[in-house]
């Protein structure tokens, strides 16, 4: 073959080449996201538009590179397994799941075939997510909502905002490990700030009521409640019984200070979609799931609701404003 053959195939090959490159980049990924909360849930909104918003700062816009699909599954176990089927059937290059409670219903109709990045989810290791949180191998990675020993904090923030408490009410989920592994922790804790426990499950709605008003009968009451999807759905009910009974009462998400709560410590929620979009992008971009390490949350917020203090005549005090991220007057 001649040399100027030679040179016209190369280049033709190079360009060829170009092309397939330059269409694979302009190539509109799709995005999953199973969220565990309502439709039009206040918190779930925040979170979504958070993390579109970091997609289009990494320039991922809906409707030119990139298309999204939404489910919203409302904390019920069935919707989780239908909405995870519907999105592996619609082929997404990658899926988003809110919260460990739609991780594994996403893991088993995919085949732990398509990519996965969680956010808000604890002990990913023991639900068996992730190999490691270094090394979390498979197709699957994300973010810790906290360690488990952060709960002892509540219990900490509680009697700073209320001495007088001896007893509190933990509300947590008794059908998941990680209800019960909080309410250990908090358990781990009371020693030292001379307090009895008493669990509530909060999935037992109908009888929340007439459980917290007996606990409320004894005096020196205050109330907390643990990180899960179950309890941010009854937030209403719950911010009205800790109202009703004048409890000081401690929640893991400002949501439901906006809402009524009085106060709450925790990781900044929004940033883990933030930083769950740059995951995204680096594996759209190439990146194995499995290379990339479960990250835990570097910035924690406390809001205080004054109105409520003032409502269930609490006087806050100063180290307690001193810290707060967030007042509500």
């Amino acid at each position: 073959m001649r040399r100027r053959d030679v040179i016209t195939l190369l280049a033709a090959a190079a360009g060829w080449s170009s092309a397939t490159r330059a269409q694979q980049a302009d190539r509109t990924r799709r995005i999953g996201v199973l969220v565990s909360l309502a439709e039009g849930d206040p918190q779930g909104e925040a979170e979504l538009s958070t993390f579109r918003q970091a997609l289009l700062d990494r320039g991922w816009r809906e409707g030119h590179n990139l298309r999204m699909d939404v489910r919203w599954s409302a904390g019920d176990a069935e919707r989780n397994r239908q909405f995870a089927a519907e999105l592996v059937a619609l082929a997404p290059d990658i899926i988003l799941a809110r919260s460990g409670q739609v991780v594994g219903a996403l893991q088993k109709a995919s085949h732990n075939k398509v990519p996965i990045v969680f956010t808000m989810t604890l002990d990913p290791v023991a639900l068996g997510f992730v190999e490691s949180l270094s090394r979390p191998g498979g197709n699957t990675t994300g973010f810790l909502q906290m360690e488990y020993s952060f709960s002892g904090k509540w219990l900490e923030v509680l009697k700073q905002i209320a001495p007088q408490v001896t007893r509190v009410a933990v509300l947590r989920d008794a059908t998941v490990p990680s209800g019960e592994a909080q309410l250990v922790a908090i358990h781990s804790a009371a020693p030292r700030f001379g307090v009895e426990l008493s669990p509530v499950d909060v999935r037992e709605r109908d009888k929340m009521e007439p459980t917290l008003t007996a606990f409320a009968r004894e005096g020196n009451g205050g109330l907390i409640v643990t990180a899960s999807t179950i309890a941010l759905s009854h937030r209403d009910l719950i911010i009205a019984l800790a109202a009703r009974q004048r409890f000081p009462a401690v929640y893991p998400n400002p949501i439901y200070v906006n809402d009524g709560g009085l106060i709450s410590y925790g990781p900044v929620a929004l940033d883990q979609f933030r930083r769950a979009a740059d995951y995204v992008d680096r594996i759209l971009k190439g990146a194995k799931p499995g290379d990339l390490p479960v990250q835990a949350p570097v910035r924690f917020e406390m809001a205080l609701n004054l109105k409520t203090a003032k409502a269930i005549g609490l006087d806050v005090p100063r180290i307690v404003l001193q810290r707060a991220t967030q007042v509500i007057d």
